[in-house]
């Protein structure tokens, strides 16, 4: 584990490329990233040829990220459950199977629109399966204080491969055409790989079994369900991407058709914007100082839909490239900002899970983004579509500033390694159950009503962390008296909702213990079911005849 002693106190920005794994994962993605970015221009450009319909060319963007909205969730639950290194390592070999057989086809003149946009996909199911568990190294990589820097300089990386591959892919497609360009990014996965393959992690690990992938799922998806801080920066970023995602979809067909200029200028533009956000990722630490994540989001949301409206009405390629440069920059300090926001809200045991849906959150937004603005297109033109798109991202944005970010920046959400109802026996089978543990408090009267309140944070707490009922309940013979109950499917579960207790858990715990007036701690009783007879002929002849 990285200590915090080793971070860099000169330049604050940079100070996670000091410690040598996560600079060698870093560099090594770049190289990744410039040919991934060198095969989208080329695909791009490529559909331009083949079916330059308005809606065939949109669906190429919706080929590269609808993989991420189907595939990224369970890709999440794989990355918690089994060997990560050996799961990246596959999904790499997969991506470079794809990108190798449609820079195959597309070198022997065996390409149609079709199995470009099926390989493509193909490529997406690749990078949809690795994202979730390749983001949610990062906090393994750095010390706590590290992240936003680490989360920041891996967006600056994606931004700086935008402005170097297309640049490279649009000088190689003008010389030998696009299927070299597919070919190089094949290649451009040996440098991932192969740091990967060395890369040891030093996480500890629990005792218990690892999770079941269905369990794992459910167990995902409830935790987004009980985690405002999580469901906030989803909020939040399905406005921006929905509206961004036109820029993506369109600016191969407004180059060719509407501006008339060559890959060149496609690869100046999307270097522009790639250049904008390298040069405003490295100034974003300062940033941060001066203004909240909620104004960056906000600020960044409405420069980006007025760099939309500029894409919308400008034909020349020069004005295009500052537009774009500026689109960069709205571009990373919107997408930074919401990453470091979901990459705080997750505790370790939930984080490729939590991070997968904020992924398809992404990926969903500008697939479904992309295809309908390109409807759009189809029926009218891409002008109409971009000022449509416009108006959806303000509105949406405006709307969606109600959900705070920094109402969630400071909560503490390690793990906190005690467990406050003791210790219990582990019966002969681990995967009996359902579980159900009572909690019997004794409550003063005029503290009652602040009691229940406090136990909707304990509610959440149960259900995010596993269980799949939770109730409060009043004794009606009693009414100081209340019982606490949940349900976890089995033993085993049972145990991994103790360890995944945070900080903030117990603080919400500690708050529910101190309204308890009974002596000592409230009383926990711990049952596991057993099923009635399922015979009940059987059953009744037997007690007939005692």
């Amino acid at each position: 584990m990285v200590t915090p002693e080793r971070r860099s106190h000169s330049s604050p920005g940079l100070s996670p490329l000091k410690i040598k794994i996560f600079r060698n994962i870093w560099l090594a993605n770049l190289v990744s990233n410039i040919g991934t970015w060198m095969h989208d221009v080329s695909a791009g450009w490529l559909m331009t040829d083949l079916a330059p319909d308005p809606f065939m060319v949109s669906l190429v963007q919706v080929a590269v990220v609808l993989p991420g909205f189907l595939f990224t969730l369970p890709a999440g639950a794989l990355a918690d459950i089994v060997d990560r290194r050996l799961y990246m390592l596959t999904a790499i070999v997969w991506m470079t199977c794809m990108a190798g057989g449609i820079g195959a086809m597309t070198v022997t003149g065996h390409i149609t629109p079709w199995s470009l946009i099926a390989f493509t996909f193909g490529l997406g199911i690749g990078a949809a399966m690795m994202m979730p568990a390749l983001t949610s190294l990062i906090p393994d990589l750095v010390p706590r204080q590290q992240l936003t820097a680490a989360v920041t300089l891996n967006a600056i990386a994606m931004n700086l491969t935008r402005a170097v591959g297309p640049a490279i892919a649009g000088v190689i497609i003008a010389l030998t055409g696009p299927g070299p360009v597919f070919l190089l990014n094949a290649v451009s996965f040996a440098a991932i790989y192969f740091v990967i393959f060395r890369y040891r992690s030093t996480q500890p690990r629990s005792t218990l079994p690892s999770e079941r992938f269905f369990g794992a799922l459910r167990v995902g998806f409830q935790f987004a369900r009980q985690s405002p801080s999580l469901q906030t920066v989803i909020i939040r970023a399905v406005a921006f991407f929905t509206m961004m995602s036109g820029l993506f979809a369109f600016l191969p067909l407004i180059v060719r058709f509407e501006v008339g200029a060559g890959p060149q200028a496609y690869g100046l533009l999307v270097t522009s914007m790639g250049a904008g956000a390298v040069a405003t990722g490295l100034a974003l630490t300062r940033i941060r100082t001066l203004i909240s994540n909620d104004s960056i989001v906000m600020i960044g949301t409405l420069v980006g839909a007025l760099t939309l409206l500029a894409l919308a009405h400008i034909r020349l390629v020069l004005p295009l490239a500052g537009v774009m440069f500026i689109a960069g920059a709205a571009w990373i300090s919107v997408v930074s900002t919401l990453q470091v926001c979901a990459q705080l809200s997750l505790p370790a045991w939930v984080r490729a899970r939590g991070m997968a849906v904020f992924l398809a959150t992404f990926m969903g937004s500008m697939a479904i983004g992309s295809a309908f603005w390109g409807w759009v297109a189809s029926a009218t033109n891409t002008t109409t579509a971009l000022s449509l798109a416009v108006g959806f991202g303000v509105v949406g944005g405006l709307i969606t500033s109600r959900w705070k970010l920094a109402a969630h920046s400071k909560v503490d959400r390690s793990l906190a390694g005690t467990v406050p109802e003791g210790i219990v026996a582990v019966p002969e089978h681990a995967h009996e159950g359902p579980v159900m543990v009572n909690i019997e408090y004794l409550i003063d009267a005029e503290e009652r009503t602040d009691f229940e309140a406090a136990m909707r944070d304990v509610r959440r707490m149960r259900l995010r962390n596993g269980a799949v009922a939770w109730g409060l309940f009043q004794d009606t013979e009693d009414n100081a008296r209340y019982v606490e109950h949940f349900i976890d499917p089995t033993w085993l579960d049972h145990l991994r909702g103790r360890e995944r207790l945070t900080v903030e858990d117990m603080g919400f715990k500690q708050v529910a213990d101190s309204f308890h007036r009974g002596e000592g701690r409230p009383t926990v009783k711990h049952f596991i079911a057993r099923g009635a007879p399922k015979r009940r002929r059987d059953w009744l002849g037997r007690k007939l005849r005692d």
